[in-house]
């Protein structure tokens, strides 16, 4: 019988035992590896800024550093244009002028000067502007005052902060102290030992980790635990709300219109009734040169002619259409505060009400240069108690009459925006239509409204009183020569009434309409009359805009007047 064999009780032994030392081997790896994870670092490193002087605004670092010399601090200018709206610095560099805007206050002065002007006061600076490194450096203590920035030193760190603003606060509530970390994770680098109570800003608050900044400037992040919440820090600006030139036209919508003065001045005696009209605007004042100089044809006999009827004087400053002229003064800091003082002075000596802007055929290079010339303009009118409002056409793609127009930006600035709702077929148009069809009218409303978001009772709706006879000659080849001639109201009813004709509606336009035959060539009239007029009123009511001007007195027939009076305040 043959004797079974079993493998050796010794070998099993030995198997078991190197299962046995893996087990303990993974264990302790494990282990090490648990206790890695739950060590902290304990390498401290230093904080490093890329300027002496970081700035940090409302806790998040910038990539611009400040200025700080004998105790005060200069900000560049490159970071203000960020964190300003509305761009409200501007620098020449050609005459190192700096020009600060508010909506009640122009600051002028040059870099490394102490002297400035405020509006059109002498104003003593407590330190200068300078130009280091080709960046431009403007003392905080001005941004303070005009725009309402809180803005510290923290040891090295510049803090600036909104003019409203709320920070949160903590102190350390661990007794043994607590990192201040470089990231949020204990594996990270830290900065130095936080003490029991030591205050802290606190920007972000997680769950594990707290994002706080210390007295000194220093940002990191602390362990949520570690922290308890303090009272919050409150900014209030303490600048005073500027609320707008206030003018008294017995709470009645606007109903201006222009007085187009070239070589004669009107007869004043044969002036008709202009039932309801409250402001009149003569086109006065026009550039007549590249230096800025101003050529006035205002009378004190017809200031004294509208103030006994009531009206107040609106006068129009016209660049003269001369796109040249236009880009040499608006480019110019000098430039623009003469014109600026020229139209004080005329203001001042004929007691004038407002200034009305009308700037056409301009580069569109130059609607930056516009916007800062109004901008320095407002406070020093507003200061005289002048109304200012500005022309501008309906949006299109043409570059000299429409594009240049910064409508958003203007809108912000005015106390009102003309919109020069007519010749939407203009003198030479190379098809006839109407000079300002209902519909159009309308768009160009909207567009301005919902685009630019100009304010609705900012918005003056800006009315034709002439239309064009349009001549349509048949030509040898077949084509149609297509010329215009502008005419009045009482013009256009003249013709009716010598060809007897019958106004019939125009659904598209909104208006009625004539055509007749003279000389062999076909003419066409779309009318403005009583029926045109109301339809536009009707949109200054639907949008609720502030009121009418109309171009111009010298194309209506005098009983539209009333037409209009009634229509606006129904």
């Amino acid at each position: 019988m043959t004797q079974q064999q079993f493998p050796p009780r010794r070998r099993h032994r030995r198997r078991g035992g190197v299962y046995w030392l893996i087990f303990t081997i993974a264990l302790v790896i494990t282990c090490v590896i648990g206790y890695m994870k739950l060590v902290p670092s304990f390498e401290q490193q230093e904080v490093v800024y890329s300027h002496d002087h970081p700035i940090y605004y409302n806790g998040e670092l910038q990539q611009h550093g400040a200025l700080v010399q004998d105790g005060h601090i200069k900000l560049p200018l490159p970071l203000l244009d960020e964190l300003l709206e509305d761009s409200p610095i501007h620098y020449e560099s050609e005459t190192n002028t700096l020009v600060l805007t508010t909506l009640d206050k122009v600051l002028r002065f040059k870099t490394e000067s102490l002297t400035a002007l405020l509006n059109e006061k002498s104003y003593e600076l407590n330190i200068t502007a300078q130009v280091e490194n080709d960046t431009v450096y403007i003392p905080a203590e001005l941004i303070e005052q005009l725009y309402g920035l809180h803005i510290e030193q923290m040891d090295k760190v510049i803090a600036l902060y909104d003019g409203q603003f709320t920070i949160d606060t903590g102190s350390i509530i661990r007794k043994n102290g607590t990192a201040l970390r470089s990231e949020p994770t204990i594996k990270s680098a830290y900065y130095r030992e936080l003490a029991l109570g030591e205050r802290l800003l606190v920007w972000e608050t997680g769950e594990d980790w707290t994002k706080v900044q210390t007295e000194s400037g220093t940002q990191g992040y602390v362990k949520s635990a570690h922290i308890q919440k303090g009272d919050a820090i409150v900014y209030s600006p303490s600048l005073e709300q500027y609320e707008g030139l206030k003018h008294d036209l017995s709470g009645k919508k606007i109903n201006l219109t222009w007085e187009a003065i070239y070589n004669r001045q009107p007869t004043l005696s044969t002036m008709p009734s202009m039932e309801g009209l409250n402001v009149v605007s003569p086109t006065w004042f026009e550039l007549v040169d590249a230096e800025g100089t101003i050529q006035g044809k205002a009378t004190h006999e017809y200031m004294e002619w509208a103030n006994k009827r009531g009206y107040q004087v609106w006068a129009l400053f016209s660049n003269g259409f001369e796109p040249d002229w236009t880009t040499a003064v608006l480019a110019s800091t000098e430039k623009r505060f003469a014109m600026i003082q020229q139209l004080v002075a005329f203001a001042e000596l004929y007691q004038l009400d407002g200034i009305n802007i009308d700037f056409e055929n301009v580069y569109t290079e130059d609607k930056e240069n516009l916007v800062q010339f109004v901008k320095e303009m407002m406070p020093i009118m507003h200061e005289q108690g002048l109304v200012v409002s500005i022309d501008v056409t309906p949006k299109s793609n043409s570059e000299m009459w429409s594009v240049f127009l910064d409508r958003a930006a203007l809108g912000k600035l005015v106390d009102y925006m003309m919109v020069m709702a007519y010749d939407e077929h203009w003198a030479s148009s190379p098809k006839a239509g109407s000079v300002a069809s209902l519909p159009w009218v309308e768009q160009s409303i909207k567009r301005i409204l919902e685009e630019d978001q100009v304010a609705p009772e900012k918005l003056i709706l800006g009315m034709p009183l002439y239309t064009r006879v349009w001549s349509e000659e048949t030509l040898e080849d077949g084509s149609t020569k297509v010329s215009s001639k502008a005419i009045g109201m009482t013009k256009a009813q003249e013709i009716i009434t010598e060809h007897q004709l019958t106004p019939e509606l125009d659904e598209a336009s909104g208006q009625h309409y004539i055509e007749y035959v003279e000389d062999g060539i076909k003419q066409r009239i779309w009318l403005e009359d009583e029926r045109s007029i109301a339809g536009r009123i009707d949109l200054v009511h639907k949008y609720k805009l502030a009121g009418v001007a109309t171009w111009a007195r010298t194309f209506a027939k005098d009983d539209i007047w009333k037409v209009i009076d009634e229509e606006l305040n129904q």
